[in-house]
């Protein structure tokens, strides 16, 4: 049969020859005859054509291939067998994974007119641990650049964040350019020829890319660890390990860590890339089973997910002593890596029809890295070509990951703001009910003792503090005659009124009943606390409102200083209780002050 999808790309690739280099009718379709029967033609692609102003060229249109599975051949062995070189499958830039074999790329190349700088053939792709690049012309080789991560350091290695050589052309030559890769992993191979001040300008435009966004990442992973830091939640530091371990792959595909990091380090080059996405993997395990952790959610799920995360840092450990395969290492992150995100799924459903924002910023953010590890699966596979988009959508969607995991974050930590703020109201609550007089909203006997010990600590000579004990005159016949309620509607109004004669300073207690305790502070003179204690019986003269009554009760006041009469808020007490006693046994609505010259009341 005849290959016709060899036969429409020869057509195409003479039809641009027969343009640019005069290629006759017959010549046309001998080249055509030839490719259709397998015979050898070692001119099928026409050579890459470089003028003055054509600044950059994707070489792939003029590359012919051939494998070498004995990983001996050298570049005299390809010289002797330039007509066994054939067409690429594809003209995509990637050739997927050839593990088996080194793959010999031939790059022809005529130079036009005297070019205004010279060229620079490039590959746009670190992670090459052997790239061999030879200028040759006529059979010898003018120049060669022994490149890859697995090779000694040098100027070459060091000046460049991926493998590229300058090119020493004359006008009017033509030359061949014979490239050899072996690699463990995926042959990405964006291969370009430009003009120095352009591939300079592309290279400085692709470091700024790179220090965006590896910027704006070290930025994430600074914030992350700080807020683990100071907040002890271990959901920062699970967020850190998804960021460091995206970052760290970042870093490795796009050469920066070679170039900037670990440069000349072998260990580094060949096991940081997988390392980093083995990092990545088991931060998504911890990060996405403690997001999504509820009492609802089922507990096999919690299981899964720590030991996804177990496993995958076991996975990590074995590959960085050596014990696992590059091959082994990358079929798990393969067959695992989705796992984290499918088995969150149900859970982040559930959070969706719970309105929780949080389920649907997960959802966003698995459908841009689902998109994005799709894209990448493509290229390594060379089902996609290697562009720009193609070999940045990995980094791209893991940046819009990251972001959207901060948002998780975001509302992660709203939410433990507000269950904060519900706690502490909570327990303002309870010791509010646990130091205040439920009827009158006063301070009960807890409370007062708890503001009588603070005013003490600051009580001096010049600085006194009086404690008033008072019993309201009358009280129980008005309870008995009109009920409990009219006595509590009472009790209410007299706590008004005493509020309504002190300082906002000064502390109005009910201690049960119809005892109420004055406490007021920052006296100078005892003679302060004495017209104090007259103003409230004053105040008692007039009646009390209640509805349609009109309510007589009056007062009796005990009251103690401190320091003068004791130092303590228990002995206080005693001596104003003391000497309200001794008021009411000397006829009621009085006022009397308990220097320890009353005796102390039994209760």
């Amino acid at each position: 049969m005849i290959p016709w999808r060899r036969l429409l790309l020869a057509l195409a690739r003479l039809r641009r020859a027969g343009r640019g280099a005069g290629v006759g009718m017959v010549q046309r379709l001998l080249l055509v005859l030839c490719l259709c029967l397998g015979l050898p033609a070692a001119h099928a692609s026409p050579p890459l054509v470089l003028e003055p102003g054509r600044q950059v060229l994707n070489a792939w249109p003029a590359i012919t291939l051939l494998g070498d599975d004995t990983f001996g051949l050298g570049v005299q062995d390809m010289l002797g067998r330039l007509a066994q070189f054939a067409p690429p499958a594809n003209l995509n830039g990637s050739l997927g994974v050839h593990n088996q074999e080194a793959m010999w790329l031939r790059l022809p190349l005529e130079v036009g007119d005297a070019p205004n700088g010279p060229w620079v053939v490039s590959i746009g792709y670190s992670s090459l641990q052997e790239v061999d690049i030879y200028l040759t012309r006529e059979g010898q080789v003018l120049q060669q650049a022994l490149l890859g991560y697995l090779r000694p350091p040098g100027k070459a290695t060091l000046s460049s964040r991926t493998p590229a050589m300058l090119l020493n052309l004359q006008a009017g030559q033509r030359y061949d350019v014979l490239v050899r890769i072996r690699t463990q992993g995926p042959m990405i191979l964006p291969i370009t020829v430009s003009e120095m001040p352009h591939g300079l300008y592309l290279a400085l435009r692709e470091q700024m890319l790179q220090g965006l966004l590896n910027g704006l990442a070290l930025c994430l992973l600074i914030y992350s660890l700080i807020q683990w830091a100071s907040q002890h939640e271990r959901l920062f530091a699970y967020y850190a390990l998804v960021v460091l371990g995206s970052t760290g792959f970042s870093l490795q595909f796009f050469g920066i860590g070679a170039q900037f990091l670990w440069p000349g380090n072998v260990w580094m080059a060949a096991h940081a890339g997988i390392v980093a996405g083995l990092v990545a993997l088991a931060g998504s395990f911890l990060f996405l089973g403690y997001t999504l952790l509820s009492p609802s959610t089922p507990r096999s799920y919690q299981r899964m997910m720590h030991a996804g995360a177990a496993a995958t840092t076991l996975v990590c450990l074995a590959f960085a002593f050596d014990w696992l395969e590059p091959r082994g290492a990358t079929a798990f992150m393969s067959l695992v890596g989705p796992l984290p995100s499918l088995l969150s799924i149900p859970a982040a459903l559930r959070r969706v029809r719970e309105k929780d924002p949080v389920g649907t910023t997960l959802l966003f953010a698995w459908l841009a890295y689902g998109a994005a590890a799709a894209v990448m699966v493509g290229l390594v596979q060379g089902w996609l070509p290697a562009n720009f988009w193609t070999m940045h959508s990995f980094q791209l969607g893991a940046t819009i990951d990251m972001l959207l995991f901060m948002r998780v974050l975001g509302l992660r930590s709203r939410a433990l703001h507000l269950a904060a703020i519900d706690a502490h109201r909570e327990r303002d609550t309870l010791h509010s009910l646990a130091h205040t007089d439920p009827l009158t909203g006063l301070p009960n006997r807890r409370g007062l003792h708890v503001a009588l010990g603070n005013s003490l600590l600051r009580c001096g000579p010049q600085h006194l503090v009086a404690v008033y004990m008072l019993d309201l005159d009358g009280f129980k016949p008005v309870n008995d005659q009109y009920g409990h309620d009219v006595g509590d509607e009472l009790l209410v109004a007299v706590t008004r009124r005493l509020l309504g004669h002190v300082r906002e300073s000064d502390v109005v207690a009910r201690l049960g009943g119809d005892e109420f305790v004055v406490m007021t502070s920052h006296l100078s003179q005892p003679e302060q606390a004495h017209d104090l204690g007259m103003k409230l019986l004053d105040a008692f003269r007039s009646p009390f409102a209640l509805g349609d009554l009109q309510v007589h009760v009056g007062l009796t006041i005990g009251y103690a200083l401190a320091p003068h009469d004791s130092g303590d808020a228990i002995g206080l007490l005693r001596l104003a209780d003391a000497a309200m006693y001794s008021g009411k046994q000397a006829g009621k609505f009085c006022l009397r002050r308990n220097t320890g010259d009353l005796a102390l009341s039994s209760s």
